[in-house]
């Protein structure tokens, strides 16, 4: 008998826990235990390295106390993404925090000025070769 391996559909519904668990503030520890499994068991859903089945992925949605159609955010762009996904760029946990101190600066001048300073050192970045690139 054959193992299916994960799809792309499978790494997208991993990322969206783990945006879940970091927005949440919640370690893969917290989340393996009010799951019942092993850290490393969450690691590999969040990787897409294991398969999750119908059950499990409801009990992660109570978890998260978030709708179970929420985990599978994106899934249209799941076979075609060139470009990293709001939803991939919000995995990182320095993304996600910088998102949500720049939603807390409230002078929208400061905010224009922030996003302007972001761009200039991801221009200069790239002019040095580096792989960050201008968004468009």
């Amino acid at each position: 008998m054959s193992v299916k391996s994960p799809n792309a559909i499978d790494v997208l519904v991993g990322r969206n826990i783990r945006i879940q668990r970091l927005a949440k503030g919640l370690s893969q520890i917290d989340l393996a235990g009010q799951l019942g499994v092993t850290f490393q068991q969450v690691q590999k859903y969040e990787r897409g390295a294991n398969r999750i089945g119908a059950g499990r992925l409801v009990g992660i949605a109570i978890a998260l106390r978030v709708p179970v159609m929420t985990l599978f955010e994106g899934i249209r762009g799941a076979r075609a993404a060139v470009d990293p996904s709001p939803q991939a760029l919000l995995a990182n946990p320095e993304h996600l925090l910088l998102l949500q101190a720049f939603s807390r600066v409230e002078d929208k001048a400061v905010r224009r000025a922030l996003v302007g300073l972001v761009l200039q050192v991801a221009h200069c970045r790239k002019r040095r070769g580096s792989t960050v690139t201008r968004p468009r």
